[in-house]
This record gives structure tokens, C-alpha cells and sequence, in this order.
């Protein structure tokens, strides 16, 4: 399951392999700040890609909602409900009632805080998936998973109650999210999707008597690594999860399409029983290259206290640096026609297309031609060409490069 903030990420998910797509409207989501979003008109579309693709699609309504609020709840719900939307995610019972009211299927969202198997007895009630905290460990998991099959616990639908948990992304010190210090200092809500993550800063330490301050020495205190479950992943399988769900929708499209391509093969690695360490370290390798903090397991191991991130922003392998457009794609003989608006691009390059109905495509130039002629290297202000399967008139063109700080991608 595959987070879409736009519809760039949302072809991007599709194309590595997302057998679903969870996505925003407006305001009433967890990353109503952090993503581009979608409005109340995208849903028919999103919904009918998901069809077309066979994916299914939920929709995010998981902020705390206010009165005010509700009259736009419903309305979304409806359009949800009337276009084939699949389930809605939902925290609020006023948004968990609306949904059922109008016929919708409900998954309850991590901000649920569901850590024990009453809990999960009590969202069964109205929901067909519990997301689980994010602070359990594998064994909690496990036993929470023998007691829904031992009791064949079955949720709001009458089918056999399913479990998800978070496999890959950003963490939070907060308790499954329940975070107020961007409330608290610059009343922005994280629980209404507007968080502004002070945690990911550092900060110095004052002496209150005399005004003396030093630096908190070491990493950044408030602010985990990602999680990073590639290397377990079948444990958490035999746990008894069935849904693995991917964190992300205020990232990169190509993050999603590298990190839904290297969960998607893991999976079926390990049902085809050809999961291995030597896949481990290359899926690892490919995860480091897009955007991330650092990666640690999360609590899944046992842990009690978290790993932090030792710098500020991503310590990706690589990065990408935008370049130019794609001005023309001839079909026929499978070309794009680029113009160069920054930087260079040469033969050898690894370059990405990004468009909103293109999705991701990677590509790396074996030749490369301006007015007819082969050139090695193309300039700003060049309109160049290089063969590629198919994109799009418009699309954005960037090239990777390694990160500045020397890393090998």
C-alpha cells in the first residue's frame, strides 16, 4: 500500500508495483501541508485509474474534524462513495460514522492508537482494517494477529478482519503521531496535518540563572531515523500482517515508485521462498539513493528508545537536479525532445522523467543528439534528443547525481 501525493506519485506508485494507493483531499488529512493534495474533483479520476490499473484506492479523512467541518466530511464521503472509492481512512468517529452512514468501507488510521487486542476488538465493530501503532513490537503484533485468527475476529463487512502496519518511512517522537509541539509553539497542528516539524531542528540548551547556553551535543534529539523494515520483512509477514503500508505522501514521486518497487519484490520474494541477505543489501542500496533520514527497524525488534537522525534533511546516496522539459515525444521511433534549461546532461547520465500522467520513468543516455548530430554532452538552452520508451509533452527532466557529501550511490 502506497502513498499518493500527487498524481505524479500516484502513477509513480502504480508503476512500482502498488497493489493500493492511499491519497488526500484538501484539508482533513495527516499531510494536508506536506503534499500537494488533491481536491474533491480528483476523486473520480483517482478512482477510475485505480480500476483501470486494478489497484485499490482509499481515501485519507484522519485529521481531528470540527463541527464546521462536517458538511465538508460529508460531502467528500459521498463523492468517495459515488465514484468507487474503496475504503475511507478515518481517526474521528464523527468521519468513521459519516462513512458508514453513506456505505463506505473504513480502515482505521494509526492515529487510532490501537495497541492491544481489545482495541481491536472494539474497531472491528466499524472498521474492515486496523492500522496498528507504531510502537509495538513484533511479538505484541504477533499475539494481536493469533487472537483476531483464534477468535476469528471479523470486521465492519462480514469478511475476516484485516491488519496493517507501516513498513518504511518517517517516524515521529510523538506517540503513533500524537504530536502538539507544532501546536505549541506556532499553532500549526500536526493532528489537523499541518505539523511544521520543529522536531527535525537542533537545538541549544539555556541556563535559566545566568543565560548561558550550549548546544545539545550529538544527534538531533527529537527527530528519528526512518523506518526501514526491508531486512525483516518476512518476519513481519509470519507475524500474521496483511496489509504493509509505505509512508510518504509529502515525497518525491521517484521515492515512491524505489520504495513500493523494492517492498513489492521483498514480498514476493519471500512467498516464492528466494528472500535472501544478498537481496537484502541491494534493495537497502536502492532505498538509500532516495530521499531519507537515516534508517533504523522502529520498535518492531524490541527496542524502547528510539535511534535519532544525525543530521538535518535527507541522507540520500543521490539527488536530483531539475535540468529541462520535454518538448516533444515522437511515438514512431520512441524519442523525446528535450530543452535544456539548466545544468548539462551527457551520455552515460542517469536522468528521470517526471510528469503528472507519466508517473516516473529512470533512463540512462546511451545517445544523445542535437540538430540530428551526436553530441557527448548537451548544454543550457540546447534542445536535445535521446530514445526512451514514452513520455510525455511537458514532462519535467532531471538528472541524478551523487549527494554532495561524497556517498556512493
Amino acid at each position: 500500500m502506497s502513498p499518493a501525493g500527487s498524481f505524479e506519485s500516484l502513477n509513480a506508485a502504480i508503476q512500482g508495483g502498488a497493489d493500493a494507493v492511499y491519497f488526500g483531499v484538501g484539508k482533513l488529512n495527516m499531510r494536508s501541508r506536506s503534499s500537494q493534495n488533491f481536491n474533491i474533483y480528483d476523486i473520480e479520476q483517482i478512482a477510475d485509474l485505480g480500476r483501470s490499473k486494478k489497484i485499490k484506492t482509499y481515501l485519507t479523512l484522519n485529521t481531528v474534524v470540527f463541527d464546521e467541518e462536517l458538511q465538508e466530511v460529508e460531502a467528500i464521503v459521498k463523492t468517495a462513495k459515488q465514484h468507487g472509492i474503496d475504503a475511507i481512512i478515518a481517526s474521528d468517529r464523527a468521519v468513521i460514522n459519516k462513512a458508514i452512514e453513506n456505505g463506505m468501507p473504513v480502515h482505521a488510521s494509526t492515529q487510532c492508537n490501537i495497541s492491544n487486542i481489545e482495541a481491536v476488538r472494539y474497531y472491528a465493530r466499524f472498521c474492515d482494517v486496523v492500522v496498528l501503532a507504531r510502537e509495538l513490537s513484533l511479538g505484541q503484533i504477533e499475539n494481536i494477529c493469533y487472537k483476531v485468527a483464534q477468535e476469528k475476529i471479523k470486521g465492519f463487512s462480514g469478511h475476516t478482519l484485516r491488519i496493517e502496519c507501516f513498513v518504511h518511512g518517517a517516524l515521529c517522537m510523538a506517540i503513533s503521531g500524537k504530536c502538539y509541539l507544532s501546536l505549541d509553539n506556532l499553532n500549526y497542528s500536526a493532528n489537523r496535518g499541518a505539523c511544521l516539524q520543529q522536531c527535525r531542528r537542533t537545538y541549544k540548551v539555556t541556563d535559566t540563572e545566568d543565560g548561558h547556553q550550549m548546544l545539545v551535543d550529538g544527534p538531533y534529539i527529537m527527530s528519528p531515523k526512518d523506518l526501514c523494515t526491508i531486512g525483516f520483512l518476512d518476519k513481519i509477514i509470519d507475524a500474521g500482517v496483511s496489509v504493509l503500508k509505505i509512508e510518504g505522501r509529502g515525497r518525491a514521486p521517484e521515492y515512491v515508485k524505489t520504495v513500493t518497487q523494492c517492498y513489492k519484490e521483498a514480498a514476493e520474494s519471500i512467498i516464492q521462498k528466494s528472500y535472501n541477505e544478498e537481496k537484502v543489501q541491494l534493495w537497502t542500496k536502492k532505498l538509500k539513493k532516495v530521499y531519507n533520514r537515516g534508517f533504523w527497524e522502529g520498535y518492531y525488534m524490541g527496542k524502547k528508545t528510539g535511534e535519532w537522525t544525525e543530521k538535518y534533511g535527507s541522507q540520500a546516496t543521490s539527488k536530483k537536479e531539475y535540468v529541462g522539459k520535454v518538448t516533444n515525444f515522437f511515438s514512431k521511433i520512441k524519442v523525446a525532445e528535450i530543452k535544456l534549461e539548466s545544468g548539462t546532461i551527457s551520455t552515460g547520465d542517469e536522468i528521470l522523467f517526471i510528469g503528472p500522467t507519466t508517473g516516473v520513468v529512470n533512463l540512462k543516455i546511451t545517445e544523445l543528439r542535437v540538430d540530428y548530430d551526436k553530441v557527448s554532452t548537451a548544454r543550457k538552452g540546447d534542445v536535445c534528443s535521446t530514445a526512451v520508451d514514452f513520455v510525455r509533452r511537458g514532462d519535467a527532466v532531471y538528472k541524478i547525481t551523487k549527494a554532495a557529501d561524497g556517498k556512493n550511490a
